[in-house]
């Protein structure tokens, strides 16, 4: 369809409905097709579609999920895909060149929180005497100390632990390492030589797209993993395991997944890439608005065999304010799926640098780096100024307030010490942050030959 002729349809409709919206921009490309990953996190695309935001902004868009996340980062960097649904980690490592070297920019952090770690029937088994139980109820963060004496039971028995993951990059993998090595379980470093991740492992991580997740996990393959909704309810539904702790749990309010382009393309199309910014905003404030009331929508929607394709009954376990542990402990988790609030959709950089700082303490950065090469790293990569700028034009438009935005900052959050092991995290110090981790990469270490040794910087 002609460009000119769709931008004169998009006008009819506004006179024809008395929508007042300011002119379009002048976009360099109108059809353009994105990709996801078939998990609830990728609602702002849904949304985005169905409510018409795209057009509005002059872009006619087709929505493709995606077989994997490998999958999917390479079809944006080779330009079938002109953006997607990401990994938080997947544009980060891109550009520094750790799996897949490419230069990729994200003007919007996609939500908080919404991820979970389940283990089987089995090893909750194991786990329960470990947990502190309060008036017949198990008492909530549940701390890996109760897998501890599991996995010494299978380290004793010569038996490996498996656990599964969803992407070495993945905030999933973090997470579960986190969780992990709070609890004093080695997840294993990545090296120069072996990238396996399992150097000096105490469990085995490997990957399991999420789809897949329950059914590995069903089949014995491996005794828990880490993974996004709805795949943490649907083993609870299918009754083959529990979700012990979710990643709000882990790091309160912690950046997701975000909107990734090649920076090639947000430099080609830079008011496609501000008009992309606009619908996925729009998308994020209906997700969040008047205290989530527009939810139940937002699971029939993404309950479509073309979105995520999973049961309502799944999707609203999590997506509605409550979350289900073991079969029928059904608690309150009112911020464990968070779009907008929060100022959830600001790409900040100190956000960025937590993920850098965890790809360096598992060895995935082999060296080390002085703090300023964190910080740059981050603003290569996160684009705050596309998104405030998206922000101005629909605070202008009467579509947003002024203070749905984060004006004023710099980029980066306070101290931050919500974490399961209370440890406290200042992006501007990242270096002082790996050193403060009780395992996991220091400066002047990398990992040769399947250990750890100090080299020279």
């Amino acid at each position: 369809m002609d460009r000119q002729f769709k931008l004169f349809m998009a006008w009819v409709f506004v006179v024809l409905t008395g929508f007042a919206r300011a002119e379009f921009l002048d976009v360099e490309k109108d059809e353009l097709t994105l990709g996801f990953i078939k998990l609830t996190d990728m609602a702002p695309l849904a949304i985005a579609y169905e409510k018409g935001y795209f057009e509005d902004e002059g872009l006619y868009v087709s929505l493709e999920p995606q077989a994997n996340w490998k999958v999917l980062l390479d079809r944006v960097i080779d330009g079938d895909l002109d953006g997607a649904h990401m990994l938080a980690g997947q544009p980060l490592a891109s550009t520094i060149g750790y799996g897949t070297q490419a230069h990729i920019v994200t003007p919007f952090s996609m939500d908080l929180n919404g991820n979970g770690i389940t283990v089987s029937n089995a090893i909750w088994e194991k786990m329960k005497p470990h947990v502190r139980v309060v008036d017949g109820k198990v008492v909530h963060p549940i701390s890996a100390d109760a897998l501890k004496p599991v996995v010494d039971e299978y380290a004793t028995d010569g038996r490996p632990f498996n656990l599964g993951m969803v992407f070495p990059v993945s905030t999933h993998n973090y997470e579960l390492r986190y969780w992990l090595a709070a609890a004093g379980i080695h997840p294993g470093f990545y090296g120069v030589d072996d990238v396996s991740g399992q150097i000096e492992a105490d469990v085995f991580l490997s990957v399991t797209p999420p789809p897949q997740m329950p059914a590995t996990l069903e089949a014995g393959t491996i005794y828990g993993y880490c993974v996004g909704e709805p795949w943490n309810q649907q083993a609870v539904l299918k009754g083959i395991g529990v979700p012990v702790i979710t990643d709000y749990e882990i790091w309160k309010n912690n950046p997701e997944k975000v909107f990734g382009v090649t920076d090639e393309f947000a430099r080609a199309n830079p008011n496609t890439t501000l008009a992309l910014t606009k619908a996925l905003i729009r998308a994020a404030i209906w997700l969040d608005e008047n205290n989530n009331e527009n939810r139940e929508e937002a699971v029939e929607i993404l309950a479509r065999s073309e979105y995520v394709g999973a049961d309502q009954e799944v999707i609203a376990s999590s997506m509605t304010g409550t979350f289900e542990y073991e079969r029928g402990d059904v608690r309150d988790v009112p911020d464990f799926n968070v779009f907008f609030r929060y100022f959830a959709t600001y790409p900040y950089y100190s956000d960025a640098i937590w993920y850098l700082t965890q790809m360096r303490r598992w060895g995935q950065i082999s060296e080390s780096h002085d703090d300023s090469w964190y910080v740059q790293t981050a603003k290569d990569v996160y684009k705050p100024a596309t998104y405030l700028a998206a922000a101005r034009m629909l605070v202008e438009e009467g579509l947003a307030t002024e203070a749905d935005f984060p004006w004023d900052t710099d980029g980066f959050k306070g101290p931050q010490s919500d974490f399961i092991d209370g440890v406290m995290f200042d992006g501007r110090e990242p270096n002082a942050y790996l050193d403060s981790l009780k395992i996991g990469l220091k400066q002047g270490q990398s990992v040769r030959r399947g250990s750890v040794v100090l080299v020279e910087q």
